[in-house]
């Protein structure tokens, strides 16, 4: 299971309703954060999670609205007496943007780990799932993320049987291990059906729409993007912008046959985006305008 939470919805600055954008997953002990805009912090508390297990954080872009928040989120960290290495994922400069920020944090007693994004896609292996960056459109060097977790195929203990296999290999095997035995070599595949459908998330934010956000987010079970405007005579200034509208953002949800779509990173100017989700579902009906705190288990499925 894969719990997700939209920490802040919002975009350029916080509101007292509203943190910036920021979105946080659990995953088997492990916890990843996408962009750390201001309030980020009191968000996850409000929400009754950990900081402790954070320890990945990735960034879209270096805009203050979506990493103003991590130089406080660190400190936090190192107060709470952390250890654990932290791994961070992001554009080009992530190293040198990251170290001016620690200015103000400048002793931690833990490692950070800087890996910068190279080229158009980049994919991670983390924790037991997979993390895919993805350039999209704005006016700096931005990314999307998909995260997808696989799911192997069912165990079958009537070719395990067949083929003689004892069962106290059989969990290891279940788990993906291969064992070599004195006169034969065991592997998952052996004993394990097709694989079956896993949990792919996509979140992105800043851009005008892509062919890699239809591309990438493909078949998600949730897609989380970019909503800066509802109203429809700002098609303008979120062209100008880099930016997308409500309804460019259910046009990429439909394109890309995703589950479900939550709205997120609202300009301030736009105080009830719910108002416009009438005609947003004429185009993608699974559409939801994200709010603070927004949240989902996502599970496999029954098979």
């Amino acid at each position: 299971m894969l719990d997700v939470c939209l920490l802040g919805c919002g975009g350029m600055m916080p509101l007292p309703y509203r943190w910036l954008t920021s979105l946080m997953t659990r995953f088997n002990g492990s916890s990843l954060l996408i962009d750390c805009g201001e309030g980020t912090q009191i968000a996850i508390k409000e929400k009754g999670w950990s900081f402790k297990p954070i320890d990945v954080i990735c960034f879209t872009h270096y805009h203050g609205d979506h990493i103003s928040g991590l130089p406080g989120l660190l400190l936090t960290m190192g107060n709470a007496d952390r250890r654990e290495p932290l791994t961070l994922i992001g554009p080009k400069g992530l190293e040198r943007t990251v170290n001016a920020l620690r200015v103000i944090a400048p002793e931690l007693p833990f490692p950070i780990q800087y890996i910068e994004i190279e080229g158009a896609e980049q994919t991670f292996e983390l924790n037991g799932y997979r993390l895919k960056a993805f350039r999209v459109n704005h006016n700096v060097l931005c990314y999307g993320y998909t995260l997808e977790i696989d799911r192997a195929g069912k165990f079958d203990p009537e070719r395990a049987k067949e083929q003689q296999i004892p069962q106290m290999y059989w969990k290891r095997l279940q788990q993906g291990e291969t064992i070599e035995l004195d006169d034969r070599v065991l592997t998952p595949d052996m004993v394990l059906g097709p694989p079956r459908k896993g949990i792919k998330l996509t979140y992105t934010t800043d851009t005008r729409p892509t062919n890699s956000i239809r591309e990438n987010a493909k078949d998600s079970d949730l897609f989380i993007c970019e909503g800066m405007y509802g109203e429809k005579e700002k098609a303008a200034k979120a062209a100008e912008y880099k930016h997308m509208t409500f309804y460019e953002a259910a046009e990429l949800a439909k394109e890309a046959g995703v589950k479900e779509m939550w709205l997120t990173h609202y300009s301030p100017s736009l105080t009830r985006p719910e108002e416009y989700m009438d005609e947003v579902r004429k185009i993608f009906p699974e559409a939801k305008a994200g709010k603070d705190k927004m949240s989902a288990e996502m599970k496999f499925e029954e098979s």
